[in-house]
């Protein structure tokens, strides 16, 4: 049976993971260039997998069918390669364009949501949209300004984390939080090592340390954020993502 719609709860939830999201655009841009994008991600999800022990049991409970077992698997992909280009992009351009253009992210997110799985899209929201799509362009400035490789990253990424929004969201309301969030933990980790074995340098203790707290904000961001999905529909939750531009 289909829960309620909670548009405050969601919302709630939305801005507390733009909270986390935030604390790990910080610490990744202050960890820099000194280990390659592969291997950063990599580390991030695979020191995070400390996480994941509490979230066996709802894994395990929730007795996955075939068609979750794939699409969990299809997220992985997706959020493996979108991950990738969001740690290249942070070495590239500047944490305020990666900030703002990540507002592509909630765009695509909000369009495939009224689309794919009909839900509402009263003007105010289409209005957020259209306001995040000229906020995109007046950031690349297409004629003006060179696009540079990460800016282009940066828009490979947010389609890759909205392909992966949308089946989270599927997923949210036929499986726990928690076992959304351990799966993406799992899969992504598995997807994201033979990158990183092909680019691999020794990281030092402190580095460690670094993406630790990434994996750390980072953790607790995608559980809030299914939280959010379970609560209310994207087409609420992800303009409320904005407020991180604040």
């Amino acid at each position: 049976m289909k829960r309620p719609s909670q548009p405050l709860a969601g919302a709630f939830w939305m801005v507390v993971t733009g909270m986390n999201f935030v604390a790990v655009t910080a610490i990744v841009k202050h960890v820099g260039s000194d280990i390659p994008a592969p291997q950063s991600a990599f580390l991030r999800y695979a020191l995070g997998l400390v996480f994941v022990i509490p979230m066996l049991r709802p894994i395990l409970s929730a007795q996955l069918t075939k068609r979750q077992l794939w699409l969990f698997s299809a997220r992985g992909v997706v959020h493996t390669l979108g991950v990738m280009l969001w740690f290249f992009a942070m070495t590239r351009i500047t944490i305020a364009e990666v900030t703002a253009m990540n507002y592509l992210n909630p765009v695509y997110v909000t369009i495939a949501a009224a689309l794919l799985m009909g839900e509402a899209l009263p003007p105010r929201r289409l209005a957020a949209v259209g306001l995040a799509l000229l906020g995109a362009l007046i950031i690349l400035r297409p004629g003006i300004r060179e696009v540079g490789v990460g800016h282009l990253a940066m828009i490979g990424t947010a389609i890759f984390f909205a392909a992966g929004y949308l089946i989270a969201k599927m997923m949210s309301d036929e499986v726990p939080a928690l076992a959304v969030v351990g799966m993406l933990s799992i899969t992504v980790t598995i997807g994201l090592a033979p990158f990183a074995a092909a680019v691999w340098v020794t990281p030092s203790l402190t580095d460690l340390a670094w993406l630790f707290g990434v994996a750390t904000f980072a953790t607790a961001g995608h559980y809030t954020m299914t939280l959010a999905f379970a609560a209310a529909p994207l087409t609420v939750t992800q303009p409320v993502t904005f407020l991180q531009l604040v």
